[in-house]
């Protein structure tokens, strides 16, 4: 095929990116490829602004590649299937979280784990890797291979779902794989945003009881009577700390401990798991110390979101449960104020931009 034909199947797409490490968000004109046979394209509704968007953007880690365009909580409609798909039809509802491929043949591949594949492929480009350029939710549409995207039951909100394919999956993977997931145990959660919330959320739906664990005192109100948590532990009050010592089973933590992990390590119980999901900050690791894992044959481990049939499996229970995110919708133009309110801690509980009725080229 040659070069004219093939510009001439791509799909005109719009969105707003980031040039530079400014951060900031404008008009984007761009092209997605054309609808393969094995692929779908979805017209996008909703998608959510995680952290991972903003230190993007911003480079952080010094390692973003530009134009950025983010996004990766994505909920569309599908408008277009290839020959092959029998997966979703025309007008379906569909979601897409953070990879848009892998390998299909490593181990994470084979056991349906394609987020651990070291091949896998992100919605949108947050380094060069050496493949092609992608361009995540912050835009119209989205071309992706079936196999990567789930279906969206009717009875939730679109909003609220969106979060759930990272957000989501991040807190309900660890908690199906490392067994925090029993009706009856104790589970604790470290912050209380947009991962801890919805740890919260299936937690309750478990049958567990669930503790919130933060540094802000403020937040008791809403993680009891808005979330149902059972109990709420101040973690710089030593009080409180004390009194929460030896009862959970496990830790679900969200924001990344700091220093030493002694303090969260004393409230397991014998057997207890410490579960991290996001990273410390560098240079500075975290302390581990060594003995009270011997003592209480306790577990430190880290989780990433989990695999394809795994997040469908998240979305049908979450159907199940209405469970959908905490959201404050915003439109398109208003998304440099949001990355600013993000970076500030200023959003309960995750941002959602209403792509269809408010992103104009």
């Amino acid at each position: 095929m040659s070069g004219f034909e093939e510009e001439n199947q791509a799909q005109r797409a719009f969105g707003w990116a980031a040039s530079d490490s400014s951060g900031t968000l404008h008009p984007f004109h761009f092209a997605r490829r054309a609808n393969g046979e094995n692929d779908i394209t979805l017209k996008i509704l909703y998608c959510g602004i995680c952290r991972t968007d903003l230190d993007t953007v911003n480079n952080t880690y010094g390692i973003s590649l530009y134009a950025v365009l983010p996004g990766h909580e994505i909920v569309g409609e599908v408008i277009q299937v290839g020959a092959k798909v029998q997966k979703f039809k025309v007008g379906d509802k569909a979601g897409v979280g953070c990879f848009i491929g892998s390998c299909g043949s490593c181990d994470g591949c084979q056991n349906d784990l394609e987020s651990y594949c070291p091949k896998s492929i992100t919605t949108y480009t947050i380094f060069d890797n050496g493949g092609d350029k992608n361009y995540g939710g912050y835009s119209d549409i989205l071309v992706v291979e079936q196999h990567f995207a789930v279906h969206v039951p009717e009875n939730l909100a679109l909003e609220g779902v969106a979060p759930l394919l990272c957000a989501g999956i991040t807190v309900f993977s660890p908690m199906k794989f490392f067994g925090l997931d029993k009706a009856g145990m104790h589970v604790g959660v470290v912050g209380l945003g947009g991962l801890s919330h919805l740890a919260v959320k299936f937690g309750k739906a478990f049958g567990m009881k669930m503790s919130v664990i933060s540094t802000s005192p403020s937040k008791k109100i809403e993680a009891i009577e808005q979330l149902k948590a059972d109990s709420f532990v101040v973690s710089h009050d030593m009080e409180q700390m004390e009194g929460a010592v030896g009862t959970l089973d496990g830790i679900i933590a969200t924001i990344s401990p700091t220093q030493s992990v002694l303090p969260l390590l004393n409230l397991l119980k014998l057997n207890g798991k410490l579960i991290l999901l996001t990273p410390p900050d560098l240079p500075k690791p975290i302390e581990i110390p060594i003995m009270p894992l011997f003592s209480g044959r306790r577990t430190i481990s880290a989780s990433m979101a989990g695999g394809m049939k795994e997040t469908q499996e998240m979305i049908d229970f979450a159907a199940k449960h209405n469970i959908t995110a905490n959201v404050e919708v915003i439109s398109t133009d208003y998304v440099n104020k949001a990355m600013d309110r993000l970076a500030k801690g200023d959003v309960s509980y995750r941002f959602v931009i209403d792509i269809a009725n408010t992103l104009n080229p």
